[in-house]
């Protein structure tokens, strides 16, 4: 029975070293812990975006229906279920966050683009890393994954950041 009871008492010691041992990485990660939420929320945006790939594309569909999406309200949508407001428009979306370079751009960015005959801003996406956005914006191809290069390279008005 001495047996039993040192056996758990080193059981419950053992744990509870392990678990202020884990208290400790935990605040000893503390100051790190911003960069790692950005990088967590940008994925977890790419991730939720691709969920929507195929889904219909629509020029003014209704903010928060996920049956069809343009490309504003694709990116309203999924970055709004990260915990980030944006407004309607991708013109709209383009005063929100601060401005990055091409050569800085991150996960997560919004691309903004001028790809109509009309002057000014016309479409978004999601910058996912590796040369890939994230968008949708045509009838036939829906939500999709594009190079970053060629056409959408040349396209491009302006890159914002609005993940914190």
């Amino acid at each position: 029975m001495n047996f039993r009871k040192s056996f758990i008492r080193k059981i419950a010691a053992g744990m509870l070293a392990l678990a202020i041992g884990t208290a400790g990485i935990m605040v000893s990660t503390e100051n790190t812990a911003h960069a790692a939420y950005s990088v967590s929320v940008a994925d977890n945006i790419i991730s939720l975006g691709s969920h929507f790939l195929g889904t219909p594309y629509k020029f003014a569909a209704k903010s928060g229906q996920t049956s069809s999406f343009d490309c504003s309200s694709f990116v309203q949508y999924v970055y709004k279920k990260n915990g980030i407001l944006l407004p309607r428009s991708s013109k709209q979306q383009s005063t929100k966050g601060y401005t990055v370079s091409k050569a800085n751009i991150q996960k997560g960015d919004l691309i903004f683009f001028d790809v109509t005959k009309r002057p000014g801003i016309d479409h978004v996406a999601i910058y996912a890393g590796n040369g890939i956005i994230l968008h949708t914006y045509k009838v036939g191809i829906g939500v999709t994954y594009s190079k970053f290069s060629g056409y959408w390279s040349n396209h491009v008005v302006k890159v914002k950041r609005v993940i914190n």
